[in-house]
């Protein structure tokens, strides 16, 4: 048996000595072997962002029948769900100087900023991080112009605080708007406040009991300065949902729960859906028909998150976002965003054979739902708790947090104002 056992050594001995010796001789290599993966590693780190020059600084808003597109694929940036994201925000309530106060939850007391860490996520295509020096970029030498109601504000502060973290601005006096200007890209920001896009008189305590709005009449106090704007952003909906009164052609068309009033109530659908048309209808005939293209977008309407009533004590308590499917978006929202949506189509159809003209839909409305974590709720107000928690605290469920989800719609804005096709218009 040891004779046995004796050949078998020797044999296991032939089958393993020329291993033993090539690992042997490559122990000297192995400093060597591992600085080589150590820059090959390096080389595979991103590279710093291009600086894009002027020339190449284009947007997606063109003329919409040119179809010599950068890419045949665009990215669905509105289908996707809310992931957890541990860097958080740009800026916080602190570092940003134009952030409405009751937008900033943080500063007022709120202790769960849970709300923070959460990102976009589209589910077939990347959704970068927002890069100021990229906006800046392809706004240099331009006009932007946010036109709508407090949500059309509430956007453009955020994107003021993101601006803000890689450039100076400084608010400029403008009659007719709120104006912010970036000396060192001679770029400019205004918000244009006009709630219902066309002529109209907001109800109020002292005025009428009902808004008043001429539906085939634009609001000049933005429409007089259309040859000065590059893109625009329209944001409309909320003020919609409030009694009112409706005219056309000088004349009443109906109204919204208008008791007392001897009219027709005709509901908000139809009203909302002319309110949109004849402001579309108007940039084209101003900007396009005088031959200056022009880019707009149109965000689409944004859910607010109350559990209950909003005038009588409703609240937004949610600690965390939906996930998708889990809570189905309201019957009211779905058709305000798809009269929006088609509305947007119509216009695209209209001024195709004009050129100079580019419409995109910024849709908001099913990524906004998800998030009814992200609003001030109590919090619109500055420790609203510190003494107690009384019988009644006053709630806004309507706007977002700044920081918060609203800088997603940032995120998407800039990416659909990247370089896309040639010959651009804005």
């Amino acid at each position: 048996m040891r004779g046995a056992n004796s050949i078998k050594d020797q044999s296991l001995t032939k089958k393993l000595l020329p291993c033993t010796l090539h690992i042997l001789l490559l122990i000297p290599l192995l400093p060597i072997v591992l600085l080589s993966f150590y820059f090959y590693s390096l080389s595979l780190a991103p590279s710093p962002p291009t600086k894009l020059s002027p020339s190449a600084v284009h947007s997606c808003f063109c003329n919409i029948a040119d179809k010599d597109y950068v890419s045949d694929t665009p990215c669905d940036y509105f289908n996707g769900r809310w992931v957890r994201d541990k860097r958080g925000p740009l800026y916080n309530g602190t570092s940003c100087s134009t952030i409405k106060e009751s937008q900033n939850c943080i500063i007022n007391g709120r202790h769960d900023t849970s709300y923070l860490y959460w990102r976009w996520k589209p589910s077939q295509c990347h959704l970068l991080r927002f890069d100021p020096n990229t906006f800046l970029q392809l706004i240099t030498n331009k006009h932007v112009a946010f036109i709508g109601d407090s949500l059309a504000r509430n956007q453009i502060e955020s994107l003021l605080c993101l601006l803000a973290t890689a450039s100076a601005l400084k608010r400029v006096h403008h009659k007719g708007s709120r104006r912010w200007h970036f000396a060192a890209h001679n770029a400019s920001l205004s918000l244009y406040w006009s709630p219902f896009l066309v002529q109209g008189v907001q109800r109020s305590s002292t005025g009428p009991l009902h808004n008043i709005l001429h539906l085939d009449r634009v609001n000049e106090k933005w429409a007089r300065d259309v040859d000065q704007m590059d893109l625009i952003v329209l944001s409309v909906g909320n003020w919609f949902l409030v009694p009112s009164v409706y005219y056309e052609g000088g004349k009443v068309l109906g109204c919204l729960n208008c008791d007392g009033l001897e009219y027709t109530d005709i509901g908000f659908y139809g009203p909302l859906r002319k309110a949109l048309r004849t402001t579309l209808n108007s940039i084209i005939e101003k900007k396009v028909g005088k031959g200056n293209g022009i880019g707009v977008i149109v965000r689409t309407f944004s859910p607010s998150h109350f559990e209950g009533d909003w005038d009588k004590e409703g609240t937004c308590s949610k600690s965390r976002p939906y996930r998708k499917g889990e809570m189905k978006l309201g019957e009211v929202d779905e058709e305000m965003r798809r009269i929006e949506m088609e509305e947007v189509e119509k216009a695209k159809a209209k001024a195709k054979q004009l050129g100079g003209f580019s419409l995109e839909a910024l849709d908001v409305t099913k990524l906004s739902w998800l998030r009814p974590d992200g609003h001030p709720g109590a919090y619109m107000n500055h420790f609203p708790f510190a003494n107690g928690i009384s019988k009644r605290v006053q709630n806004d469920c309507v706007h977002w947090c700044l920081p918060g989800p609203i800088d997603s719609w940032n995120e998407i804005l800039v990416e659909m104002m990247k370089p896309r096709v040639k010959n651009p218009t804005f």
